[in-house]
């Protein structure tokens, strides 16, 4: 049987480390609502890049950015570096690897966690830092000008992203994005087209590689804004989970409390008894 003061000192952690998980929630969830209105600062850019793409006509666009040969491909997973995210990481890099089966794959690995899994699975692989908020469009735009400069070089044909996204605050899932061959948006609805003739000073090809790189650019700062949010989420969902797990030990220590106070109580007035039972005898 354990002491009484052993006993009181697992009440007295988990006391503790209950406040510490209630306040890491709480950072989560400003975290996650600060992110939210992050990403809606630029959500006009997406529409003003598919107004020029609406008069272009794609069919007679010869460029590497619009077609695919299926010679290989670089998959993009986005994975995190953060604490008590190693299911979430699991999810993409097991969605990364199943794109891997289709074609020769270099797997870009997003997060030094991620790299880890990927590592002994037989595929070339290129590394970058894990997110950082204050580093995020600074990351897109490394990132963009790596792809974009393989690309041309016909390194690979096909770049696809993977990451996690946040359905809603309590529900995350695996997301693949196609970046390459590039598919231009149905736009005839949603813009109104111009009832005269363009005149296109560039060639189409030079208009469509310079707004495959802004489009690209800001689509992958989106995508690491949106990975955050999925990763406060799951943060989140994690640290609640915990909660409920120390609250199901605390019930049992405190038992074991009560139980040992008991036991000593029992104790104390059994040895009573039977210390004036030997006197009266005597």
């Amino acid at each position: 049987m354990r002491t009484l003061i052993s006993v009181k000192k697992d009440m007295e952690f988990n006391k503790g480390l209950s406040l510490l998980i209630e306040t890491l929630k709480s950072i989560a969830i400003a975290q996650y609502y600060m992110m939210e209105k992050r990403l809606n600062v630029f959500k006009e850019f997406f529409p003003s890049i598919e107004s020029f793409l609406k008069d272009i006509d794609m069919d007679t666009v010869n460029h590497v950015f619009m077609k695919a040969k299926g010679r290989a491909q670089a998959i993009i997973a986005i994975t995190t570096d953060a604490g008590f995210l190693g299911g979430l990481n699991m999810k993409v890099i097991n969605a990364a690897l199943e794109e891997a089966q289709k074609m020769p794959t270099t797997m870009v690995i997003i997060g030094a966690r991620g790299k880890m899994y990927v590592s002994g699975q037989g595929y070339s692989t290129v590394n970058f830092p894990g997110i950082q908020d204050e580093e995020r469009h600074t990351q897109a735009m490394q990132l963009r000008d790596y792809i974009f400069q393989k690309a041309l070089a016909n390194e690979f044909d096909t770049v696809k992203v993977v990451h996690p996204r946040a359905v809603s605050f309590g529900v995350q899932h695996i997301e693949t994005v196609s970046f390459l061959p590039f598919r231009p948006p149905d736009v005839s609805k949603a813009i109104p087209a111009l009832n005269q003739d363009i005149i296109l000073e560039s060639r189409p090809g030079d208009m469509i590689e310079y707004l495959v790189y802004l489009w690209m650019g800001e689509k992958l700062h989106y995508i690491f804004g949106v990975s955050r949010l999925a990763e406060f989420s799951a943060r989140y969902i994690h640290l609640d989970e915990s909660s409920e797990k120390l609250k199901d030990e605390d019930k049992k220590v405190r038992l074991e409390y009560f139980r040992v106070r008991h036991e000593l109580a029992d104790r104390a007035l059994r040895e009573l008894i039977s210390g004036r039972y030997v006197r009266g005898k005597k």
